[in-house]
């Protein structure tokens, strides 16, 4: 039942009437009486009889197609139970609200399902006797073409890929499905925002064809979402591509499921009970015992630890090839650029970068500037004492919207026009973080003449022409410029790699080496240079263009110091006397460990549990079973349980 309630979280018996006997078949939505109410629910089996001696009937099939498969009836409760989750909560993540009108178009033109091996059968008509694909994408990589061959040959292959600067991924990504379908089964593929599903949308229509996948994404509307799932579950189409949303798609006879860049957080669903698609793809995998591909410019430690426990098996080119296709990189924090430049150390355009530019401008090629703050001003302190400046009102954060601007508030809004430092009593302002509309308008005025475009959350350009210009982006909006960038510039690096978080140096790299990839290579004329100091280690694998060396290196830290991936941890946040409340009443394995309490968002607190990955399975069932004893009294205040959650703190 679609009921949001931890204790009511298994299967309830219910009669079928003989006038619905015909369209209840596993897998449709239908309608019961609970407690009272008309409830929704999904029918996941049909018995001859129950051990209960008392049922009710069945009170409404709301449509005869089973839009729930049992292959993700299967892998929705994995993964509630993996997240210390709900059935119910995961199967409004799996299955997309019904539109009818939609269902009606596809309906008609294809009857509903009425059994898998029949579809599978008509899969195999549809796909038999492709060629096998040719494998010159991925021979840069030795492993590359045994990757392709397993997954024609429909073997369980599971990689961890590391992708060459340049390199098309769209495109290695569409050989890799296209050799599954060749297999005769299919694949899923999931992407982190709308661009790189563009992307891979247009390279899977080139390489198989019009109408042999369709897109899966909530972006699109309740009405194109729930027509491309229907289609998908219907067996129309082999081939599912999307964002998160396509994690649970309903694909026959599936032989692929593929991630690429999964360290974007945009990969982490925010509705309970919180999964990642990562994960949900490789417990997929495991379930089916189908092939698996993590790919990315940079590798994750959860990522590395599939390749550590032998699970996966890393794709990577040879040192030679890396060598040859990576830009020229530099930082400027090294002691022979200090020597040169002793304002380096503080400057956040040192000569290097700057010279780096100017060159590449006068030999007509593109500029990629990456600032990791957008806006003018997203930060401003007194210019007398240097205190933040913040709101009189609610204490937020002041910034500047514009060179004429008024301060005002990044939280309430209002404005801050006659204010007065409560420190010192000064009125002057000054810039403590610059952001990327104000990089350009300075970038502007030091190189007149040259055009200058932006790319951030008001407008993400998808590419840019080859010739002379300047791009200041944001992480993650940089667009593709024609040839190659002749310069990459990463700017404010501090701002990356001093936040307070777990993965703060793997995101910080992840980011430079997503526009770094941008660039040419380095015999082409392609330079990249970030703005700090040489010796970190994330810099260090950003020169050598070695993410698997970083990812082993924090995969080793995490492991020693007891943080995820090496073990499993949960976070328990809310009012203090519910997480108490909750933490009693959970039977956890010996061995688990509680820590905390630490400070949350609005007044609350969070409790954290680590566990051995052994035990992480104890663990999600005893914090499980604690909120459904919860529920079952009607406690007031909520909890929220998150298992592995991005943010610890």
């Amino acid at each position: 039942m679609d009921v949001p309630l931890p204790h009511l979280d298994r299967p309830f018996d219910y009669l079928v009437p003989e006038a619905l006997d015909a369209d209840a078949r596993p897998g449709v939505r239908v309608k019961v009486r609970f407690a009272g109410q008309l409830v929704d629910g999904w029918l996941l089996e049909r018995a001859e009889s129950s051990e209960h001696p008392k049922l009710a009937y069945l009170e409404k099939v709301v449509s005869p197609v089973p839009v729930l498969s049992p292959e993700v009836a299967r892998l929705a409760r994995a993964v509630a139970d993996r997240y210390a989750g709900s059935l119910a909560d995961v199967l409004r993540l799996a299955v997309p609200p019904r539109h009818a009108r939609a269902e009606k178009a596809v309906t008609a033109a294809d009857a509903p399902p009425s059994a898998d091996a029949d579809a599978d059968a008509d899969a195999d008509a549809r796909v038999g006797g492709r060629a096998e694909v040719d494998p010159r994408g991925w021979r840069d990589y030795p492993a590359g073409p045994a990757l392709l061959r397993a997954l024609t040959d429909g073997k369980p292959a599971r990689a961890v890929w590391s992708a060459l600067p340049g390199e098309d991924w769209a495109d290695r990504y569409a050989d890799a499905v296209a050799a599954t379908v060749a297999g005769g089964r299919g694949a899923v593929v999931v992407v982190a925002d709308a661009r790189d599903l563009d992307r891979l949308d247009a390279a899977l229509t080139a390489v198989l064809g019009a109408g042999r996948h369709v897109r899966l994404t909530a972006a699109d509307g309740p009405a194109r979402r729930y027509r491309a799932f229907l289609t998908a579950r219907t067996g129309e189409v082999d081939v599912v591509v999307g964002t998160r949303a396509a994690m649970f798609a309903p694909v026959r006879r599936l032989g692929l499921v593929a991630i690429w860049d999964d360290g974007d957080d945009l990969h982490a669903e925010p509705r309970a009970p919180y999964p990642h698609a990562r994960d949900v793809l490789l417990t997929r995998a495991q379930l089916g015992d189908v092939a698996a591909l993590v790919g990315g410019y940079a590798r994750t430690a959860e990522a590395q630890l599939l390749v550590e426990t032998g699970w996966a098996r890393e794709v990577v080119a040879d040192r030679a090839v890396v060598r040859a296709r990576t830009p020229a990189m530099a930082p400027t924090g090294d002691d022979p650029q200090l020597a040169r430049d002793p304002g380096a150390a503080s400057a956040r355009l040192p000569s290097l970068a700057w010279t780096t530019a100017r060159d590449a401008l006068r030999a007509d090629l593109p500029v990629l500037v990456q600032v990791p703050r957008r806006g003018y001003v997203p930060s401003v302190a007194c210019a007398d004492c240097r205190a933040p400046a913040r709101c009189p009102h609610c204490a937020g954060p002041l910034a500047l919207p514009s060179a004429q601007g008024t301060p005002a508030c990044r939280w309430c809004g209002r404005v801050a026009a006659a204010y007065a430092c409560p420190e010192c009593g000064g009125r002057r302002l000054r810039a403590s973080v610059t952001g990327a509309r104000r990089t350009a308008e300075e970038l502007g005025r030091a190189f007149p003449g040259v055009p200058v475009r932006t790319s951030g959350r008001e407008e993400v350009l998808a590419g840019v022409p080859g010739g002379a210009g300047l791009v200041i982006a944001t992480p993650g909006a940089e667009p593709v410029a024609e040839g190659g960038y002749g310069a990459v510039l990463l700017l404010d690096s501090w701002a990356l790699l001093t936040r307070a978080d777990l993965r703060a140096g793997e995101e910080a790299l992840r980011r430079w080496m997503a526009a770094a990839a941008l660039a040419r290579p380095g015999p082409a004329g392609g330079r990249v240079v970030v703005v700090a100091d040489g010796a970190l280690a994330p810099v260090q694998a950003l020169l050598r263009w070695d993410s698997a060396w970083f990812a082993a290196r924090e995969l080793a830290e995490r492991r020693e110091l007891g943080f995820p991936p090496a073990v499993r941890m949960a976070s328990v946040t809310g009012a203090a006397e519910a997480v108490a409340d909750l933490l009693a009443g959970a039977r956890l394995p010996g061995d688990a460990e509680v820590l905390g309490p630490v400070p949350a968002e609005e007044g609350r607190e969070r409790m954290l549990v680590r566990v051995p990955r052994s035990r992480a399975a104890a663990m999600a069932e005893a914090l499980h079973a604690a909120a459904g004893q919860r529920s079952a009294r009607k406690a007031a205040d909520p909890v929220r349980l998150q298992v592995d959650p991005l943010t610890l703190f």
